[in-house]
């Protein structure tokens, strides 16, 4: 198993996931926001869903969203706060889906979850139709995120980006953690 993968990230409980203090932390608007600029998006799949900030936000922009969680009881918290989202369970490295199925396709947290990142790269290539979204954590917070030593290096996850075949990379830091846009044709 690789080496960043052997300790798994803790989740907080869903209320902490949820305070008004952690939402503006995370700037989830402006996540969203970067996610689809640039793009006509109609439809998202959500990976990683986690307590479902992103995939409400996403469906607060009238788009239609579905989500997967790689933790079900996060899954099952979900499904009760945002009833409207298509909430299911799958295997990220063999996502249940035809090709370019949606056009955005946004990690929350799910890059740590991967049992094989290069695999999961080339089926969420697969299944998007514009846009891949990434977010990687830059700091290790007690109820939330991988320890400093999990991230998955910048550099690393650009290799098997390119790898799975995006022809652009966006690299956008922000105040606590990292976008990663992975495009599948050269937007402007």
């Amino acid at each position: 198993m690789n080496e960043l993968h052997q300790n798994k990230r803790f989740r907080g409980s869903p209320d902490s996931l949820r305070s008004s203090e952690r939402l503006e932390r995370l700037e989830v608007d402006r996540v969203v926001q970067l996610c689809l600029q640039g793009i006509n998006a109609q439809n998202v799949l959500d990976i990683g869903t986690g307590s479902g900030v992103f995939a409400e936000a996403f469906a607060k922009q009238h788009l239609q969203v579905a989500a997967i969680d790689v933790s079900m009881d996060m899954l099952a918290y979900a499904k009760q706060i945002i009833p409207q989202v298509d909430f299911n369970t799958a295997n990220m490295e063999n996502l249940p889906f035809r090709d370019a199925s949606f056009d955005l396709i946004f990690f929350g947290a799910a890059l740590h979850e991967s049992q094989e990142l290069s695999q999961t790269l080339r089926e969420v290539y697969r299944v998007a139709r514009l846009r891949v979204a990434a977010l990687e954590w830059e700091y290790r917070e007690e109820t939330h995120g991988p320890p400093l030593d999990h991230r998955i290096p910048q550099e690393e996850l650009t290799r098997l980006a390119q790898q799975a075949g995006f022809t652009q990379i966006d690299v956008i830091p922000m105040k606590v953690m990292v976008l990663y846009r992975l495009n599948k044709v050269h937007l402007l």
